[in-house]
């Protein structure tokens, strides 16, 4: 009864919990008088519970049967691995964009719950490109070896160490190769970066354990895909480092308007070089020339 008075002296996310629990007791009298003060709690105070390291199953119930079309609601159930699977896909129809937009980055989390990723497909705020990549994560089927064939051939390592990895690439889910993309070693990042699901590539990008000096590799490989240089271009990190922008600069297969963009942090030497690289568009060329001589002239003048 104190719980429900609010004389218990609790925060608001641990009463809000506790008349959760209420709210299923055995005696009618306390049980009443929970459902009656749960109405009077704020949305932050459920949402802040749910958020918790070990939530009550009942604050998972009464959340999810009443509140789970509040985004605020929808997304604390949807970021809990403890939500029961019934609940995720209502959530993920109301969950804000922010939250998707979060989710989606978090392969790790995704490539670990296929019930996440299936109630994921059902949002209205997905673009086209992660609806792919979900769909991809569901996928079943693993591919074959001659799908990996060119890219393992082309890490560094024995020919014995090779096939090995085409093998176990081959016998790979593409949930298991994201799996190993996060968390596997350098070769097998070499490889997964050429993978032909995106998700798969993107999870190499993420992994913990990737090195700038793999990332200045990648940026100057012409086989890698455009959407892969451009998350690479995309990533602050990633172009803190000149030489991975040079590559990529110098790279014919990164899309236009991400040079173009990158264009004016290049040192008035790299644009001079830039403008004389024939392997590289005729439009990029004359970008680079042109503020090359605008420099030149302020320099001088």
């Amino acid at each position: 009864m104190a719980v429900c008075s609010g004389s218990a002296g609790l925060t608001p996310p641990e009463r809000a919990e506790l008349l959760t629990v209420l709210s299923e007791d055995a005696d009618d009298a306390v049980r009443q008088r929970a459902e009656n003060a749960l109405l009077t709690q704020s949305v932050e105070a459920l949402a802040a519970a749910l958020a918790g390291e070990h939530p009550a199953a009942q604050l998972f119930r009464y959340c999810g049967s009443n509140l789970i079309d509040k985004p605020a609601i929808a997304a604390a159930l949807i970021k809990n691995s403890r939500c029961p699977v019934q609940f995720l896909t209502s959530a993920a129809k109301a969950l804000p964009t922010s939250t998707v937009q979060e989710l989606m980055q978090d392969l790790d989390k995704l490539s670990s719950n296929r019930s996440l990723v299936a109630a994921l497909a059902q949002s209205t705020s997905l673009t086209a490109e992660q609806r792919q990549q979900l769909e991809e994560l569901l996928a079943d089927k693993p591919e074959s070896e001659s799908a990996f064939a060119e890219a393992v051939g082309a890490i560094d390592a024995t020919d014995e160490q090779r096939v090995t990895l085409l093998q176990r690439l081959a016998g790979m889910r593409v949930v298991e190769r994201v799996q190993l993309a996060l968390k596997g070693n350098r070769e097998e990042r070499m490889a997964l970066i050429r993978d032909p699901c995106k998700v798969v590539q993107r999870a190499v990008l993420q992994s913990s354990r990737l090195t700038d000096r793999e990332v200045e590799t990648f940026s100057s490989m012409a086989s890698l895909t455009e959407e892969v240089l451009r998350v690479i271009a995309n990533s602050r990190s990633f172009r803190r480092n000149y030489t991975i922008t040079m590559n990529l600069m110098n790279n014919p297969k990164t899309p236009l308007d991400v040079t173009l963009h990158m264009l004016s942090s290049i040192t008035v030497p790299d644009l001079k070089k830039l403008a004389a690289n024939r392997n590289i568009s005729d439009t990029l060329r004359s970008a680079a020339l042109r503020l090359q001589v605008q420099r030149t002239q302020n320099r001088t003048g």
